[in-house]
């Protein structure tokens, strides 16, 4: 449940982590990278740890404080319990700060984009968040109803303090009996700021409420074959371990019963563990293609066992088995791989959050580590559908299969890059080592393989657009002859956006044969001529539309004169846009998205009409567009190396 977006996160001094600075968080879903000890599980167990979900989780100098790091700096005097180890940004969606503005005013709290909460080594928490107190006064004098004649002065009043001077006032002359106010000023103040007294202190306690916690689930998360029931549901969760808190989620599905689960009735105790494994069934079920004749058998067995002093107790233990209909056997939950239980572990935790009102932020350590590759498919289809519509979630990986290629702009680079510098984390894909990238090569190429787009010689464009404009035209061009077509050499490689062509460039240029043709733009390509100076790209084989209309801002579409592209545009989407209808000189598709008061339309729409309709449109095309879609063929053929 979002009530509050995480927007970025810096972590200082924990284990190899010296300073991450500040790391983009995506608002859905963000997948880090990197080798093994790289630091991709300190981030995430420092985040865990300033606003943890379950358990009692602290940060400790002695434990997480980097060692080479500690001595050196006590030394200098640092008192490093007051270090700030995690830092997270945060933004308010939209519900919540519309009741922020009803109860305090639309602009008292400053900036809701950017609500920061950072924890110290002591466990301290704090705050920062900018309000403005002339604006809440303001908000406050209007929404007053003033007796006449009392109102001119406060007008003018912009702080608290001065409003409760002047409240003084009007009760002296109410006491006075000079004039009737009718206004309890201090009453009103009373009832926004709380016990607190302060708008700072007032706003943030409205705000916190909304701020999400961090579940963690890792390695050491998985649920034990057997665990003390009596433990798990009478402890405070704050004595319990990670597995017993899992275990305890598990007893809690279905909103088992306590009294049942404890019932020294055999059949009582039975339906109700019935009860819990039919849910969890069904959840495993569903996302778990690998077999789906497995069933989760829970039992609770009952002993007597004798203390020191030989009294007798009964102890009642929770054991977890799975039955393979396959292979008609049932085998104790431990037995069973480390995927299944990672995954079947996690659900049942994750039920315990899943329908509460508490918004959380989940953090997944090395998720799916030990499924099959289609099971890594099936997790992420599980991240995209059952928890990312409600959840953010960072997880990390260094598995190929847990990458998403259509998905790439989600991804953030670990790489431990010294003992001084320590362990970095960015979205720049070219100023990370081939080791740190090479999980997303291999996603990266098994999408292209799959999609049979590589060869030897690529043509890099934005998307399946291009992909279409450049296919078809160029068939025509071989078909009738008098015209220069593309290559047959080429392979055209549409990547799926203008934003992921740099990323392509980067993971791929330095090991294929690419040449690049994108959209102009007035700012340039700032990420692409980086990496044509970090040479994984020939400058030569960077072409913009701009080089062939002579336009400091083109699209792939404006390589059509006007009325041919309005022709596709209107089939497409059966308008009747005309040439007098647009103004400016920007590309086409901006002109058109103006006309019909929109930010955009979809590309792909011309087209597919183009693509399904070219035995008509093809002859009527003009000698401008012909000659523009020519000369870029002709610069693109030259740069294929000889």
């Amino acid at each position: 449940m979002f009530y509050m977006r995480l927007v970025s996160v810096k972590v200082r001094f924990f284990k190899n982590i010296v300073d991450s600075g500040e790391v983009e968080v995506d608002p859905h879903v963000t997948c880090l990278v990197g080798k093994n000890e790289s630091g991709k599980t300190a981030f995430l167990h420092s985040l865990h740890r300033l606003f943890p979900a379950r358990g009692n989780f602290k940060f400790s100098v002695p434990d997480h404080y980097p060692a080479w790091l500690e001595k050196r700096h006590r030394m200098k005097g640092n008192d490093l319990e007051q270090e700030k180890v995690v830092t997270a940004t945060f933004a308010l969606e939209r519900q919540e700060l519309s009741n922020i503005n009803e109860r305090f005013g639309r602009n008292t709290l400053r900036n809701p984009s950017r609500i920061t909460l950072s924890r110290k080594y002591s466990g301290e928490l704090i705050y920062d968040i900018e309000t403005s107190e002339p604006d809440f006064v303001s908000f406050l004098i209007d929404s007053i109803t003033w007796v006449r004649g009392t109102k001119t002065r406060a007008n003018s009043i912009k702080s608290i303090r001065e409003l409760r001077s002047y409240a003084k006032e009007l009760q002296q002359d109410e006491d006075e009996e000079k004039t009737k106010t009718g206004v309890d000023i201090e009453g009103i103040l009373k009832d926004l700021l709380n016990e607190s007294d302060d708008l700072n202190t007032s706003v943030w306690e409205a705000i916190e409420p909304c701020i999400p916690k961090f579940l963690y689930f890792g390695e050491y998360s998985t649920l034990p074959y057997s665990v003390n029931i009596a433990r798990i549901l009478t402890k405070n969760t704050d004595q319990l371990t990670e597995q017993e808190l899992t275990a305890r989620a598990l007893l809690m599905i279905a909103g088992a019963e306590e009294d049942y689960l404890t019932n020294a009735e055999y059949e009582r105790r039975k339906r109700e563990l019935e009860n819990v494994a039919n849910a969890i069934t069904t959840d495993v079920l569903k996302y778990w293609s690998q077999n789906p004749e497995l069933r989760v058998m829970p039992d609770i067995t009952q002993k007597t066992v004798s203390d020191k002093c030989g009294q007798h107790s009964v102890l009642d233990e929770l054991k977890i088995r799975i039955w393979d209909s396959r292979h008609q056997l049932s085998l104790p939950f431990d037995e069973h791989s480390t995927g299944f239980r990672w995954f079947f572990s996690f659900l049942a935790a994750f039920s315990e959050f899943e329908y509460s009102d508490d918004p959380i932020v989940i953090l997944l350590d090395e998720p799916a580590l030990g499924l099959h590759a289609r099971a890594q498919a099936d997790f992420l289809r599980f991240i995209e559908e059952r928890l990312a519509p409600n959840h953010q979630v960072i997880y990390t990986t260094h598995s190929p299969f847990m990458v998403q290629p259509d998905r790439l702009e989600r991804v953030r680079l670990v790489e431990d890059k010294s003992q001084n510098t320590g362990s970095i984390i960015t979205s720049d894909f070219a100023s990370t080592d081939q080791d740190t990238i090479f999980p997303l090569q291999g996603a990266l190429g098994y999408d292209l393989a799959q999609h049979l787009f590589i060869g030897p010689h690529n043509l890099v464009v934005e998307g399946t657009s291009d992909f279409s404009y450049f296919q078809v035209i160029s068939d025509y061009f071989k078909e009738i002859g008098d015209r220069e077509s593309l290559n047959e050499k080429w392979s055209i490689v549409p990547v799926g956006g203008a934003d992921l062509v740099p990323t392509f460039v980067a993971l791929l240029g330095g090991q294929l044969d690419l040449t690049v043709v994108v959209d102009a733009n007035k700012g340039g390509h700032q990420k692409l001529n980086r990496l044509v100076a970090q040479r994984l790209l020939d400058g030569k084989r960077l072409i913009t539309i701009g080089d062939i209309t002579g336009q400091p801002e083109a699209d792939i579409e404006d390589l059509f004169a006007l009325n041919d592209f309005l022709l596709l545009f209107n089939r497409a989407f059966g308008t009747k846009v005309t040439e007098e209808d647009l103004k400016g000189n920007d590309p086409v598709v901006r002109r058109i998205a103006r006309y019909h008061g929109k930010d955009r339309f979809d590309h792909g729409r011309p087209a597919d009409y183009f693509l399904r309709a070219r035995a008509e449109i093809l002859p009527t095309l003009s000698a401008e567009t012909m000659d523009n879609f020519e000369r870029l063929f002709s610069i693109i053929n030259k740069t294929m190396p000889k």
